[in-house]
C-alpha cells in the first residue's frame, strides 16, 4: 500500500464475446503466465457448460454468483498497545469484486473434477444458489466480524 498517494486504477476493459467487464476479471483472474486464450477458453467453455445445464444464460449466472460471493464486511488487523485486534471494516465494492472473484478462482481450483471448465461452471452454478465453498468462505467473513464487533471502535 503506498504511504504517499493512492495508487492509480486500470480500468478492465470488456471481454470481446460478451461486452461484460465481469467476465474480463475472470478472466484475467483464471489467466495463469500470461496465456490469455487458455483463460478465454476455460471460461468460455465453463459459460457453455452452464448454459446446458440452466435456461438461463452462462453470463448471468456468474453476475447472480459474483453478487453472491461479495463480502460487505471483513475484518482487518489492528496494533493497539501490544496487542492486535481483529477489527470489521466494510468492504470497498471495487476490493468486493475483487474478493468475490478471488474466492470464486481458489473455491474452483480445490474442487475435484476433470478439466478446469467443469470445475469452474459446478464452483459457478453453487455460488448462484448460494451454496458451496465461496459462499461458506463469505459467511465466515462475516461471521468473524460479527464475532468482533467490540473492537469496532479501533476503525480508522
Amino acid at each position: 500500500m503506498p504511504r504517499r498517494s493512492r495508487a492509480i486504477k486500470r480500468e478492465i476493459r470488456p471481454d470481446a464475446k460478451h461486452n461484460n467487464v465481469t467476465v474480463a476479471g475472470v478472466i484475467n483472474k483464471v489467466m495463469k503466465c500470461g496465456k490469455k486464450s487458455t483463460a478465454e477458453r476455460v471460461v468460455y467453455g465453463a459459460l457453455d457448460i452452464i448454459e446446458q445445464q440452466a435456461p438461463e444464460a452462462g453470463v448471468t449466472v456468474l453476475e447472480h454468483a459474483v453478487r453472491n460471493a461479495t463480502p460487505l464486511l471483513e475484518v482487518k488487523s489492528r496494533r493497539v498497545g501490544g496487542a492486535t485486534y481483529q477489527v470489521p471494516v466494510e468492504v470497498r465494492p471495487e476490493r468486493g469484486l475483487s474478493l468475490a472473484i478471488r474466492w470464486l478462482m481458489s473455491s474452483a481450483r480445490a474442487r475435484p473434477g476433470k478439466s478446469m471448465a467443469e470445475k469452474l461452471a459446478a464452483e459457478l452454478s453453487d455460488a448462484a444458489k448460494g451454496q458451496g465453498a465461496t459462499i461458506k468462505k463469505r459467511e465466515d467473513t462475516r461471521r468473524m466480524a460479527e464475532a468482533n464487533r467490540a473492537f469496532a471502535h479501533y476503525r480508522w
